[in-house]
């Protein structure tokens, strides 16, 4: 039996069949039916991605399903590795959303909708020709926006959130569509079969490839096309930001790997070293933006732009190192990429679902008016935490051993030829370097301000522990961190072999090393040696104060008693230190408002001080474009008088318009 074909099969069957049930099944059951269709269409996915990672092929074709092109299906290893990971989130979030949902959305639509989410992200990575993939992606961008817009009702924000995703995530498909379109006109053909015997010229495939960059990047998130992700993903439904950010941005990089290098070939150096600058530059300028953030989910939108910087950055190490003949290092810096790509599903499904539940308890992701919630909700202050940790690059955390063996990669292809590649390799490890530093403390600042701090609101005061379906959801996310950080040789075999590179620690290239101390330690041991040496800390200190008497006594604190909520940091003055050193780049906007009273104008009556940090690249280079365009609206009012004499004229002019042009061109 082919299990690869087999559990897609059942993967598109469970997801269909749900979102037709959910559709006639009563509100109150309605939930469940969809959130277990989401879950059984992930365990399909897991086990055709595993069945593909372990050498299975699968092969099907339905030529009646489209028209001209028919609808066909092939499964590799590579696509494998996506379909388990979008598989592992799926249920994950499916899960929580069981128990998020009854906080409102039960609309019908929407939870018809979130199986067949998933089954086309599942059908993305399995599309075997440009008919295919363009109607797995299209029903992959309809049914995101469809659950962007859920809670539309509740907030006004939703609704220019899904504007923007809904401009920005076709404007890529329309640029992936010519791309791909030009490439099967090209190869008289749009299978992907023929596509990889196809000889383009090295200026249409440079076209090419520029064109659906474009617009993958933009699904992924990628700087400057990221101007939707910190807006989408804060208002989506929680678990439906989870498998936006977690699952659905990854089919960004899949797009770039399968047609850089499956069906051009690798290509020319230059196109790599143009992805290693954008994910160079998306990952620093991602973490940074979240380091400024204080709404939690907007924070953790800009963190996907972060990861998935440094997903590109070692895809384009990775082809640049092939261009240059470094071969092992090319196969490296992909196994990289593609680890980091199974770790940043698992720990940000685990953040977005923890995330969900803060908003769930309080009613608001605002950092500055959180806190006290680990008294109140110490289950999702703990996996929040858990989540935390393994998106900082710090050992044990799950980020840490894809960015070293990143690293690593970059470091053994310094030796490989060429003025660009000596450049380029040392300034990505300084972003990646300077990235994992921003990430601490935006993940401490996340933590500490938000879980740990007092209550700042009383939303925050009156916070209760989430249901059991939304923390079983959390706890699975959580495994899923635990397995790459500290048992990374089980996972390496598959993401190397999706690589095509083999397992990175039997080449002895995955390892932790002293200088001074022989052998090797794995990320297992620094754990363990982490927690004893915390545990030896917090025993003496128990024995050394366990024979004195203990009296409470205030310290002296200048008469101003116990700290208070005001007294503390927010999550806005903790960033403020970061935010100076990088004034030049964030450029922070500051409003100072002052009020006085109308019966003594020199008195002052209060102080208004708002201090906000937008999104710099949104400022230079959309508000341009959008002013340009809403002055073109305004003109083409003007042109519509509601005159019906204009109007004739108007298409008298456009038939004589094209008769001389017929006439010219003849």
């Amino acid at each position: 039996m082919n299990l690869a074909a087999t559990g897609l099969g059942a993967a598109v069957a469970s997801g269909v069949v749900a979102a037709l049930v959910s559709l006639v099944v009563p509100a109150t059951a309605r939930t469940r039916v969809a959130g277990i269709g989401t879950m059984l269409a992930g365990a399909g996915g897991i086990a055709a991605g595993a069945a593909a990672l372990a050498g299975q092929t699968a092969h099907a074709s339905f030529p009646w399903l489209l028209p001209l092109s028919g609808f066909s299906l092939e499964l590799d290893r590579m696509g494998g590795l996506f379909i388990a990971v979008t598989g592992g989130v799926a249920i994950a979030a499916g899960l929580h959303g069981i128990g998020y949902a009854r906080n409102g959305l039960r609309a019908r639509t929407v939870q018809a909708v979130q199986p067949l989410f998933v089954v086309a992200m599942l059908l993305v990575p399995a599309a075997a020709s440009v008919g295919t993939f363009l109607v797995c992606w299209e029903l992959m961008a309809v049914t995101s926006l469809v659950l962007l817009l859920a809670e539309h009702r509740l907030r006004p924000s939703v609704a220019s959130a899904g504007r923007w995703y809904a401009v920005m995530t076709h404007l890529g498909f329309v640029t992936v569509l010519i791309g791909l379109l030009w490439f099967a006109a090209l190869a008289g053909g749009d299978s992907f079969a023929v596509l990889r015997t196809a000889s383009p010229t090295p200026g249409a495939a440079s076209a090419i490839f520029l064109l659906v960059l474009a617009g993958f990047g933009s699904k992924a998130g990628i700087v400057p096309l990221h101007a939707w992700l910190p807006r989408a993903h804060p208002e989506a439904p929680s678990h439906v930001s989870a498998l936006m950010s977690a699952a659905m941005v990854n089919l960004g990089a899949y797009g770039v790997l399968r047609v850089g290098f499956d069906l051009l070939g690798g290509g020319s150096r230059w196109w790599w070293v143009v992805v290693l600058a954008l994910g160079a530059v998306s990952a620093v300028y991602g973490i940074l933006q979240a380091a400024m953030a204080s709404d939690l989910k907007r924070l953790l939108g800009y963190s996907t732009t972060e990861n998935l910087g440094l997903i590109f950055a070692g895809i384009g190490a990775a082809g640049l190192l092939a261009a240059s003949g470094a071969r092992v290092a090319a196969g490296l810096a992909l196994a990289a990429a593609l680890l980091h790509t199974v770790g940043h599903a698992a720990f940000k499904t685990l953040l977005f679902l923890a995330a969900g539940s803060v908003v769930h308890a309080t009613g608001t992701r605002d950092l500055d008016a959180l806190g006290g919630l680990r008294t109140r909700m110490p289950w999702t202050t703990g996996l929040f935490g858990l989540g935390a940790l393994a998106a900082s690059a710090l050992p044990p955390g799950t980020a840490f051993v894809s960015e070293w063996l990143l690293l690593q990669a970059l470091v053994h292809g310094l030796p490989a030829a060429g003025v660009v590649t000596a450049v380029a390799m040392p300034l990505t490890m300084a972003a990646v370097a300077l990235t994992a530093g921003l990430a601490v403390a935006t993940f401490v600042k996340a933590f500490g301000i938000g879980f740990l701090a007092k209550p700042r609101s009383a939303g925050a005061e009156r916070a209760h522990e989430s249901p059991g379906p939304m923390l079983v959801g959390m706890g699975l996310a959580a495994a899923a961190c635990v397995v790459p950080a500290l048992f990374p040789t089980l996972v390496l075999p598959a993401v190397g072999a999706a690589a095509g590179f083999g397992d990175p620690a039997e080449r002895d290239l995955l390892t932790v090393r002293l200088n001074g101390v022989a052998g090797t330690v794995s990320p297992l041991l620094i754990t363990f040696g982490l927690l004893g040496g915390a545990l030896l800390v917090v025993a003496a200190v128990r024995v050394l104060g366990s024979g004195r008497e203990r009296r409470e006594a205030r310290l002296w604190d200048c008469g101003g008693g116990p700290a208070t909520a005001r007294a503390e940091y927010t999550a806005t003055s903790f960033a403020e230190p970061l935010q100076r050193v990088f004034d030049d780049v964030v450029r922070p906007e500051t409003d100072v408002d002052v009020g006085h009273y109308d019966e003594a104008r020199y008195l002052v009556r209060q102080v208004a001080y708002r201090r906000e940090v937008p999104d710099r690249l949104e400022r230079v280079l959309y508000r341009p474009v959008l002013a340009a365009a809403a002055a073109w609206g305004r003109a083409g009012r003007r042109l519509a008088t509601g005159s019906v004499h204009r109007y004739l004229g108007y298409g008298f002019s456009a038939v004589v318009f094209a008769l001389i042009l017929l006439t010219v061109t003849r």
